[in-house]
């Protein structure tokens, strides 16, 4: 077995510390909207988020990152210019910044605080792992975060949440496999409602998570 996998999956875990578990994604606002109510309408809004919102840009970044075409940065700079909302930008930045620090000193790579998927691609090419694989996990472990958010935010079953984020499965596959056929000139996201829920959040009370 490929010991980066096991890696990989630690870096992943809802155990590794960076936060992931205070966050909605604006999720908690599309909620308190009405917007999303039970299983099928969580697994619609997330399918848009993944195939065609900050699920696609968060891969593109990531691969980015692991390529080395640019200074990693550069990478972070345009990420932080393309985050639609302050509580997005702060969601990535502190996670990031925690993955950072930790991964760095444990495996001791060359890890300045950057945004996650940009930390995560630049430590997954240090470490020589496989990018596909790095952001199909990484966009299976931003679904089931949102997942569990979603438990703490309406009436969702353990077993309907954990069929919401087993059908979720083959698009994260599908997104990261995508994502490494782009360039930074095919950067788009039209998800917009989940970007409107991001920006509203920020007026949200109360509130259960800080974005």
């Amino acid at each position: 077995m490929d010991p980066n996998l096991l890696t990989l999956t630690q870096w992943l875990s809802p155990a590794y510390p960076v936060g992931a578990f205070a966050y909605s994604h604006g999720l908690e606002k599309a909620v308190h909207q009405g917007w999303i109510s039970d299983g099928a309408m969580l697994e619609a809004w997330l399918r848009d988020v993944l195939s065609e919102g900050s699920g696609k840009t968060d891969a593109l970044w990531i691969w980015q990152a692991w390529r080395g075409d640019h200074p990693v940065a550069e990478l972070d700079a345009m990420a932080r210019a393309w985050s639609p909302a302050q509580e997005r930008l702060r969601e990535a930045d502190r996670q990031g910044a925690a993955f950072a620090k930790v991964t760095a000193e444990v495996w001791g790579l060359d890890l300045p605080p950057m945004l996650l998927p940009v930390a995560l691609g630049a430590a997954a090419r240090q470490m020589g792992m496989e990018p596909e694989q790095v952001a199909a996990l990484y966009l299976h472990a931003f679904a089931g975060n949102l997942v569990a958010a979603a438990q703490r935010l309406m009436p969702l079953g353990q077993t309907a949440a954990q069929g919401v984020a087993s059908r979720l499965t083959p698009l994260c596959t599908d997104v990261a496999t995508r994502a490494g056929e782009m360039t930074l000139e095919d950067m788009s996201s039209t998800a917009f409602l989940s970007d409107v829920a991001a920006m509203r959040h920020e007026t949200l009370e109360p509130r259960l998570f800080q974005s």
